[in-house]
């Protein structure tokens, strides 16, 4: 199949018009017609279907517009590759992450790079659902990003997931909450306290539920700042993940009795062309993720 005219039908897919795709390429609507139909005898199948209101795709053309979305996607990440080698952006690495890797897990992967590569160069974005995309358009050379582990395993189309850890969770609360002292603490014992979470069907809810019991959330928020102060007055409780056991020590972190919840920690890759730091920085990631998984057995 010639490359272009893929490119062209994608146009026309996504336009569900020949007129507005013909603008968006800056080609006469005559010629992405006749691209069009050329790709069908091409392919010997149609893939587009005149109707009242605009165009619809057939089955094979749902098929097609699949690959070709995926065809896009690998040029504009080659473009993104391509000028920033041309730059010489080579030693600039750009990293992604969800906000508690960026509380100490990254920023040590960070600091590890650098002994090794002194002059390298390192941006760090936080980012959480946005970050297969943003990988995939070049906007950054590698992501952090994490999924409950009582999920299945999720892998991004297109992109090549790295396992790093598996982290537990405590149970976060203030020093002077009725529990503090306990050696471990059943979730239901907390179904009547207030609690601060990141969304309303995340980790720390699913757990609640599994429980026995709906939290009564006063907080939502991603903002750790936030989270510690909340905890710390004694206004809500919450699940803390390992990677914020040494952030949240002003807090009291205790064990949860009975099944707990754990989520997957990974790196994400970009097909091809991958920044030449990638490497190091995946090896300071291991390390960190071996030493902190040692240190919490």
């Amino acid at each position: 199949m010639d490359p272009r005219r893929v490119l062209t039908f994608r146009a026309v897919a996504h336009q569900r018009s020949f007129s507005r795709a013909a603008r968006e390429l800056a080609l006469s609507q005559p010629s992405v017609s006749n691209q069009v139909a050329s790709l069908e005898r091409e392919i010997g199948v149609q893939l587009l279907e005149r109707r009242p209101g605009g165009l619809r795709l057939t089955p094979e053309g749902a098929i097609l517009l699949e690959h070709a979305d995926a065809i896009a996607e690998r040029f504009e990440l080659a473009e993104s590759q391509l000028a920033a080698s041309a730059e010489g952006d080579r030693a600039r690495l750009r990293i992604g992450a969800f906000p508690t890797a960026l509380a100490g897990f990254v920023p040590a992967a960070i600091e590890q790079l650098r002994r090794e590569h002194p002059e390298s160069r390192i941006t760090v974005d936080e980012g959480t659902d946005d970050l297969p995309d943003r990988l995939r358009s070049g906007e950054l050379h590698l992501a952090v990003a994490f999924q409950d582990a009582a999920l299945p395993r999720h892998e991004p189309a297109g992109l090549e997931r790295r396992d790093l850890l598996r982290e537990s969770f405590t149970v976060a609360m203030s020093p002077d909450h009725r529990l503090a002292e306990a050696p471990a603490v059943h979730l239901k014992e907390l179904r009547d306290d207030d609690w601060t979470a990141a969304d309303v069907d995340g980790l720390i809810v699913r757990a609640c539920r599994a429980a026995g019991f709906e939290p009564h959330l006063v907080s939502l928020t991603r903002d750790q700042l936030a989270v510690r102060a909340l905890i710390a007055r004694g206004l809500a409780v919450t699940l803390a993940p390992q990677l914020l056991a040494e952030a949240f020590d002003d807090v009291v972190l205790r064990p949860i009795a009975g099944p707990t919840p754990a989520r997957d920690v990974y790196a994400l890759l970009p097909p091809g062309g991958r920044h030449p730091l990638v490497s190091p920085v995946l090896d300071a990631l291991d390390a960190i993720a071996d030493a902190r998984a040692g240190s919490a057995s």
